[in-house]
């Protein structure tokens, strides 16, 4: 007996917009339905259920190694892009599973501390962690089989950065929950470790967005809401879209480029290009799992791969393991 009814939910509810979960593209290689779950909801259990995914708890959002247990990681920003973006698929009437699966899994390839890793990866390579996540899906995880997820998910982790597009709205929507939820909890943390206070931020743009944080972020999901019911797309206002954005370059010149939190970066960026030039010189030194992808992917690749999947305790742990002298005793 199948008692899965979400399909008839669907194909009731829905926009006509919406990507329905009978009409997904599927998966590379075909696996039996589910008689409880939709592709997109088994999807979503994947990208919870592997290493990758529980790794984000010990990666750099924006602050790193910050002294508080209050800060954002890279998981529970990944947390709160899920349920802003749910929140906007549910009241544009789109397919909320098919949103969550795409944010739990849109940052599964980020670096360890944050973009400095990215930015130092790229040194060497065209490195963008949007590439790599979807990379972690396709080839990395379950023991470097891929995780086989359904084309409208892996599209939509591709495509969630701010110069992409995806195909589905769903996609679309992540990319906008992923903005509001980064510029508002880095705002918050950045009050939290002194760097700006409420009144440091630009008044024309509280003015338009709300003062305090959830307000900012209901506003910015009422916005969207307001502009895109019934349409086939995803907008904001005007107003609202030039607010963002100059909220979003005062974060830049205020928190992400200059402040003093951000004074470490220079080290992990540092300990990135040091970790890629040693494993770059000698291959061998990699883990077997890796030595073994050689055989059909660029070494240049497999050593991101490796580095990127790293957490910024075990990055550290590996450096330090590489330029700290030992202490030596006869047995």
């Amino acid at each position: 007996m199948d008692y899965n009814l979400t399909y008839e939910i669907e194909d009731k509810y829905l926009s006509p917009y919406a990507k329905k979960s009978a009409d997904t593209a599927g998966r590379a290689i075909k696996i039996e339905p589910c008689r409880i779950r939709t592709e997109f909801q088994r999807d979503r259990d994947r990208v919870i259920h592997n290493k990758a995914f529980r790794r984000l708890k010990h990666k750099t959002q924006v602050f790193i190694s910050p002294e508080g247990d209050h800060y954002r990681t890279r998981l529970t920003h990944t947390l709160e892009v899920a349920q802003i973006a749910r929140t906007l698929a549910r009241s544009l009437r789109l397919n909320e599973d098919l949103t969550e699966a795409i944010s739990l899994g849109h940052d599964l390839g980020h670096t360890p501390f944050g973009h400095a890793g990215e930015q130092a990866l790229a040194e060497f390579t065209d490195f963008e962690h949007n590439v790599q996540s979807l990379r972690v899906a396709d080839v990395l995880e379950y023991d470097f089989k891929g995780m086989n997820l359904t084309a409208e998910v892996r599209d939509g982790i591709l495509n969630h950065k701010l110069d992409t597009c995806a195909a589905t709205l769903e996609g679309v929507i992540v990319s906008y929950a992923d903005r509001i939820a980064y510029i508002n909890h880095d705002i918050d943390d950045a009050k939290r470790a002194g760097i700006l206070s409420e009144s440091d931020l630009p008044p024309e743009y509280v003015a338009v967005l709300g003062e305090k944080h959830g307000r900012r972020i209901n506003n910015m999901i009422l916005d969207i809401i307001e502009h895109s019911y019934g349409k086939k797309g995803v907008f904001q206002s005007p107003p609202f879209e030039a607010a963002m954005k100059g909220l979003r370059e005062f974060m830049f010149d205020r928190v992400y480029l200059k402040s003093e939190a951000k004074a470490e970066e220079g080290k992990a960026k540092d300990m990135i290009r040091y970790l890629y030039k040693y494993y770059i010189a000698d291959l061998s030194r990699l883990p077997v799992p890796y030595i073994a992808l050689l055989d059909k992917h660029p070494k240049e690749q497999v050593v991101c791969d490796y580095i990127s999947s790293m957490s910024d305790r075990y990055s550290v742990t590996v450096f330090e393991s590489l330029i700290v002298p030992r202490g030596w005793h006869r047995v």
